[in-house]
């Protein structure tokens, strides 16, 4: 049985939306290493349309020598939640249609290792509410945007984490990752 493990770059204020503010931010490579590290555990990909639609073109023709998450990102399987997208070109990428629980619970059933989640905030925000969430692999930055897209909605259920990791990034940036207690993971 797999894990659901979600990668999101958020704000101290809890937005993982557009997180084009993250440019105003030198890259550590210390942050790739922990990105490595996580993809390293996962042997599946799931994303919502929207992230789907940005990740294919920016991965897709990357290859290993421009970024070491390349392979990764092109060779492993990618589920893709849309109740819209009919046809997936990217590599390896099979559209589960609109969410439903049961249909993730299927994936997961599935899957060996973790499944990797990347942005896809409405995707997740879904799993979390349906506590299908195993892990939330976040990098905080030291910034407040205000009212956009949190990574928890206002009506998300309670729910306990425990911290497993954590490190602190010349940049200010600090990641942290909380395995739901009792999680299978």
């Amino acid at each position: 049985m797999g894990t659901i493990r979600v990668h999101e770059f958020i704000t101290l204020d809890g937005v993982i939306e557009a997180p084009s503010w993250t440019f105003g931010y030198e890259f550590d490579p210390k942050m790739g290493q922990a990105i490595g590290r996580l993809m390293a555990g996962c042997e599946a990909i799931l994303l919502g349309r929207t992230t789907y639609e940005m990740f294919e073109p920016a991965w897709s023709t990357r290859t290993a020598a421009e970024d070491p998450g390349a392979p990764f990102m092109n060779e492993t399987t990618k589920y893709v939640v849309s109740a819209t997208l009919k046809k997936a070109n990217w590599s390896n990428s099979k559209i589960v249609g609109p969410y439903d629980a049961g249909a993730i619970r299927g994936i997961v059933d599935g899957v060996k290792g973790g499944i990797y989640v990347s942005g896809s905030g409405k995707l997740v925000r879904a799993l979390l509410a349906d506590d299908l969430v195993d892990e939330l692999h976040l990098f905080v930055f030291p910034l407040t945007i205000g009212p956009a897209g949190h990574l928890f909605s206002e009506d998300a259920p309670a729910t306990k984490w425990a911290l497993t990791t954590s490190e602190t990034y010349a940049n200010g940036v600090v990641y942290l990752v909380y395995r739901r207690a009792g999680s299978r993971a």
